[in-house]
């Protein structure tokens, strides 16, 4: 039987919806970030 993969979003379309600059567009987005650096959040991750 062949295997099913679930589904595959590509980085590119992961981070222009979810990623930094994403964020730093909209007003709540900036918000969210500060409020993960009030934290001590790293933003991004080490790869």
């Amino acid at each position: 039987m062949a295997m099913h993969y679930p589904r595959r979003v590509s980085k590119i379309k992961r981070a222009r919806q979810f990623g930094f600059r994403a964020r730093m567009k909209t007003k709540a987005g900036r918000k969210l970030i500060n409020r993960k650096r009030a934290l001590g959040r790293r933003l991004t991750p080490d790869m």
